[in-house]
């Protein structure tokens, strides 16, 4: 093509010369036209008749006409005065096809190419569709992926393109490299990024496909992890894909600089506002000197005080946070400056990105709107909002000054999968084998909806649930929800009966703060105890039948844990009431607690502390009837069988349970040098006792409020097939009428 033009280039000179000798042109005729109109290839051109025209004008003509992708050929000539232009269209696009895409969808591909049926075909845009399918398929970790574009012509200057596309092997991540770690295992690290060795039971992950992006976010993960752990001087020195020869696999060498470990020392609030009195606001600081660094709590602390000083008046401040490092000594300052801040207005917030998630579901989780003071803090907030929704791979938020005192907020998302289809198969020591199918949508026609469908069948057991919840009732945020529920359950072993439950639940749920949230609800159910066995105790049969249950409750959650998944610091309080007896057949008051401490040593062994109770009591000469009692044992009190605790019936031996329980321990889990497959160890301490029911004659039962103990060991793998918890309890203090298990196995397949 460069040479091409180049020759026109010297003939349209000659042209010209030859058209300025006889004066202007007076006529132009082009030849070759079938569905391009002629004047429209006039207005490309730009040239008119009866002017003068210039080689550098001829030449710009030319080009404009290439420009166009309408033609494959061009070329000038002159008559006289007569400029004859003759082209040679390119053809229109028939069929498109992709042929060998296997892994990659036609819908994905389509969305990429721009030569599309209708179309004017140009060489130059498939070979830029060409390089769009490669990229696609790199981002899907196919890197050995080869594209052919095919050219079928076909009659009245027709074709058909066809790209056939060798697909080739995924490339996975062979090995990740850790160089420069000294305070932290290569294991450690790996689990604190996205991107993953290939490994057998990473079967239905894609973090062992390797993705550029997906590279360059895991250096932002080590440095807020280092960060959070004191590390102030971390910095990644390089970060290194190396694809092997058959394009089959990747080594990923991460080479870190930890630098030194840092203590607070001292902690200042420095005021260049007259009207902030910087000594009122320490209360705010969410760190004490002493404590290793935390980025994380510096920034909390950034948001704390940004959003009392607004809801002071003091909406045109910025809290800037400056470290100063004593090297020497380990110790570090952090000195937090409050200052003017030049009066800046959210002018619009732009939303780019969400095909399908609706613009208001992202606005909502904004701590700023349009026409408010910008800050800074609240974008950095709302930002991990819209994170924490889980619909996005990506969320990115910059700012535009679109005027002396206003900016833009551009916000661009990419979508990821919010549906899950699950089959599970599985055993655990309490249900026997179990089956179980889900499916779940958590944004449901992009409104933010979660919606789900559930069912599962075990020996022991039999369940059907459907969920509805609108994170944002009435457009407040208040969430709100509803439950349907079926459940049969066998307890023959433990008390010879068998019962089935079913019923409704209204919900609803607010924050007053991000760690403490209040939650109430509206129970409608139908408790059925059946199948009463001849030698069953005489408390159990005199319940035998229907009972409706009708409950108003609340629950106040205040939670203070760095993860929900994997906490490693902070804690866990609940408390939560109900009461029955607003219509149905049951009247109790209940009561149930929890509280939760998490806290690691050495990065490595964490260690966590609990203990939870619950109290119910009937009113009105009523008694608690066996579904709402407590027992102890199975998967609480490990060491004893479900129900193994619990006031049993002297004759019958079956448990009755009690009105109210006491459960809690320690437990400690450390690495085994399997952290990569996600096996961890444990060991504990469970002590628990229960309370006995109502109305029974102590002459009838064996019952003791003492203490039980049990100590153990055991193991957990969170796997992609779910979790897996295997424990050995060893009852150390008990009854002699109590029930003990020493294994206890929990397994969960999802497919």
């Amino acid at each position: 093509m460069r040479f091409k033009l180049a020759g026109i280039s010297l003939l349209s000179l000659a042209i010209c010369s030859n058209a300025m000798a006889q004066g202007t042109i007076k006529n132009i005729t082009i030849n070759g036209l079938q569905r391009v109109e002629r004047e429209t290839a006039l207005s490309y051109a730009g040239i008119n008749t009866n002017k003068a025209v210039s080689s550098d004008e001829l030449n710009e003509a030319l080009k404009r006409l290439y420009d166009t992708g309408l033609f494959s050929d061009i070329n000038f000539d002159t008559q006289g005065s007569n400029l004859i232009i003759n082209v040679k269209e390119n053809p229109v696009i028939g069929v498109r096809a992709f042929d060998g895409n296997d892994k990659i969808d036609d819908k994905i591909l389509e969305s990429e190419v721009q030569s599309a049926p209708r179309s004017v075909f140009s060489k130059a845009k498939v070979q830029q569709d060409v390089q769009r399918i490669l990229d696609v398929y790199k981002r899907a970790g196919r890197y050995g992926v080869s594209v052919e574009p095919k050219i079928i012509e076909k009659p009245e200057n027709r074709v058909d393109l066809i790209f056939e596309i060798e697909e080739g092997p995924e490339a996975k991540i062979d090995t990740i490299n850790f160089i420069g770690n000294k305070h932290y295992t290569s294991s450690d690290l790996q689990g604190e990024i996205m991107s993953k060795e290939s490994r057998w039971y990473r079967l239905f992950s894609s973090s062992e496909n390797f993705d550029r992006e997906k590279m360059n976010y895991d250096q932002e993960l080590l440095r807020r992890f280092y960060n959070r752990h004191g590390y102030a001087d971390f910095a990644v020195v390089s970060a290194i894909a190396e694809l092997s020869r058959d394009k089959t696999s990747f080594v990923l060498n991460f080479t870190v600089d930890e630098g030194q470990r840092y203590k607070v020392d001292n902690i200042k609030i420095n005021s260049e506002v007259p009207e902030v009195n910087a000594e009122k606001w320490y209360k705010y600081v969410t760190f004490k000197s002493g404590d290793w660094y935390n980025s994380d709590e510096v920034e909390k602390t950034v948001n704390e005080l940004t959003e009392e000083l607004s809801k002071k008046g003091f909406v045109f401040v910025e809290v800037v946070p400056n470290i100063h490092k004593d090297r020497a000594n380990g110790k570090l300052s952090v000195v937090f400056d409050i200052k003017e801040n030049a009066k800046v207005f959210v002018n619009r917030i732009n939303i780019t990105g969400n095909t399908r998630t609706l613009d208001e579901v992202i606005r909502r989780e904004f701590r700023i709107s349009e026409g408010n003071v910008f800050n800074v803090a609240k974008i950095r907030e709302s930002r991990k909002n819209i994170e924490r929704l889980n619909y996005f791979s990506k969320v990115d938020i910059d700012s535009e000054r679109v005027d002396y005192d206003k900016a833009d907020i551009n916000v661009n998302v990419e979508e990821k999968s919010t549906g899950y289809f699950n089959i599970g198969v599985g055993y655990s020591t309490v249900n026997g084998a179990l089956v179980r199918a889900g499916i779940t949508e958590n944004n449901f026609m992009g409104k933010g909806q979660q919606i789900s469908l559930n069912a599962g069948k075990s020996q022991k057991t039999t369940d059907y649930g459907f969920s509805f919840t609108e994170p944002y009732f009435m457009g407040r945020r208040l969430s709100a929800g509803t439950d349907l529920f079926y459940q049969t359950e066998d307890y023959q072993d433990e008390s010879n009966y068998d019962m089935d439950t079913y019923g409704g639940r209204i919900r609803f749920g607010w924050n007053y703060t991000d760690d403490l949230s209040q939650y109430v609800r509206y129970t409608l159910k139908e408790d059925k105890i059946k199948n009463v066995s001849h030698s069953a105790s005489k408390y159990i049969k005199r319940e035998e039948g229907n009972a409706v249950d009708s409950v108003i409750g609340q629950t106040i959650v205040y939670d203070k844990r760095d993860s929900v998944i994997r906490p490693r610091e902070g804690y866990y309080l609940s408390f939560g009431n109900d009461i029955s007896g607003l219509g149905g057949d049951d009247k109790y008051l209940k009561f149930d607690a929890k509280a939760y401490q998490f806290y690691t040593l050495s990065d490595y062994y964490t260690f966590k502390f609990f203990i939870n109770g619950g109290y119910v009591t009937g009113y009105g000469n009523e008694d608690v009837r066996l579904g709402q009692r407590y027992f102890l044992g199975g998967n609480t009190m490990r060491g004893f069988e479900s129900g193994g605790i619990s006031a049993r019936d002297k004759y019958t031996k079956d448990a009755l349970g009690g009105n109210w329980m006491v459960w809690g321990g320690t437990e400690l889990t450390f690495p085994l040098g399997l952290d990569e497959l996600g096996v961890r160890g444990r060991t504990f301490v469970d002590v628990g006792t229960t309370g006995k029911p109502d109305h029974v004659d102590n002459a009838d039962i064996n019952y003791s409020s003492s203490p039980r103990v049990a100590v153990g060991f055991g193991f957990e793998w969170t796997s992609p097939m779910g979790k897996i918890d295997i424990d050995f309890g060893f009852p150390v203090v008990k009854e002699k009428y109590d029930e003990t298990e020493v294994f206890r196995l929990n397994f969960g397949t999802s497919l």
